[in-house]
């Protein structure tokens, strides 16, 4: 017989969850990033709504299951956004569901502008969560300051709800570009593409995407590297650019103002990583230096490659089963999509050093005790 699903639809509805659960708790917001600790379900769903958002201050805050639809329709009619992008992985993992702010902050999930804006956790402000003992704690605000004492908010960015279960949280927004240009390059190869990137992230034009596709939506090689702001900008910045990278070939630049569609569309096709979508390949997050992308992808003969981040981002699409770690000696390897029986077998995320395996242990001792959230998922 099979546990309910618990569902708290407050934040002392959560805190008694978890104070008197007797057994693992397996925490889970929407449901669509794949992951299946052991233990209870137990959902944030229904902790949901926005709770402040000031335009004005380009502050919002939101219960942990809000559903980043209904927050990103939200900053869409006062013109702002999230600035860092969050990746939908439905597509890519199959999954149902709506993605939650919550799930996006406790994984970290940060999209193609993260290269020149940054991750989630450096557009957080604050956050409420309750941890292993069923105590709700608070930490940071809402608005950027300088941190005294511990960085619960930083800390909590990533921790996959293995330090606490998130019950609120809060960010900064920023407006949205007037208009998006994308240069477009075609027929590179991986190590030209990465030096074509590389120059153009290195350059004052103030890319906000740099991407390569070896197999792009017609078959062929595409790189993709994208300009935002106003359209004097973007026009005079596109320009620029395309005569600073001529020496790899003709490029094309695509623009709209005001509402893009194809470029809008190119762009969620990458952070989606929708290419690799529908097949029963695994999937592999890898993050490496730029410069070691053209050796990595040389050394995985069978398999399909996509780069982000100006090549930092390796997405990898490869027959199931086989672990790549051994390919990457500088960097890390998380493997997003793979059948039960392989996770079986190869852990989700990449082994730590000893000292700082160590130090996470500790980390999840001192807020989870009891050892119930996420037993497992990260150590």
């Amino acid at each position: 017989m099979t546990n309910p699903m618990l569902a708290p639809t407050s934040e002392s509805d959560l805190a008694e969850c978890i104070a008197t659960a007797t057994g693992p708790l397996a925490i889970s917001g929407g449901g669509t990033r794949g992951l299946k600790p052991e233990g209870t379900a137990l959902s944030t769903a229904g902790l949901s709504g926005i709770t402040l958002y000031e335009p004005g201050a380009l502050t919002l805050v939101a219960q942990a299951g809000t559903p980043v639809a209904e927050i990103e329709a939200a900053l869409a009619v006062e013109n702002q956004m999230l600035a860092f992008e969050p990746m939908d992985h439905r597509s890519l993992l199959g999954t149902t569901g709506d993605p939650t702010i919550g799930g996006v902050v406790a994984a970290n999930i940060s999209g193609p502008r993260r290269v020149q804006a940054g991750a989630c956790r450096d557009f957080l402000l604050g956050v409420r969560f309750v941890d292993g003992t069923g105590e709700i704690i608070k930490n940071g605000g809402r608005v950027m300051k300088n941190v005294t004492g511990y960085d619960l908010v930083k800390l909590m960015a990533g921790a996959h709800g293995t330090l606490g279960v998130l019950s609120e949280v809060s960010f900064k927004v920023l407006p949205r570009p007037e208009a998006t240009g994308v240069l477009l390059l075609t027929g590179l190869t991986v190590a030209d593409a990465v030096r074509a990137m590389s120059s153009a992230l290195t350059s004052p034009y103030d890319v906000s995407g740099a991407a390569h596709i070896p197999e792009g939506q017609d078959g062929s090689p595409v790189t993709m590297i994208r300009l935002e702001g106003f359209e004097n900008s973007v026009t005079y910045r596109a320009k620029q650019l395309k005569e600073r990278l001529s020496q790899f070939g003709p490029s094309e630049i695509e623009r709209r103002i005001d509402g893009p569609v194809s470029t809008t569309a190119g762009w969620r096709w990458v952070r989606d990583v929708e290419t690799f979508a529908g097949t029963d390949e695994d999937v592999w997050r890898v993050s490496i230096k730029p410069s070691d992308a053209p050796a990595l992808t040389a050394t995985l003969k069978d398999a399909r490659v996509m780069l982000d981040w100006g090549g930092g981002l390796v997405w990898v699409a490869c027959l199931s089963g086989i672990d790549i770690r051994s390919k990457v000696p500088k960097g890390h390897a998380t493997l997003v999509r793979a059948s039960d029986q392989t996770r079986k077998q190869i852990a989700t995320f990449h082994p730590e050093a000893p000292p700082l395996a160590k130090l996470a242990a500790d980390l999840r001792k001192n807020f989870d005790p009891k050892g119930i959230l996420n037993p497992g998922l990260m150590g």
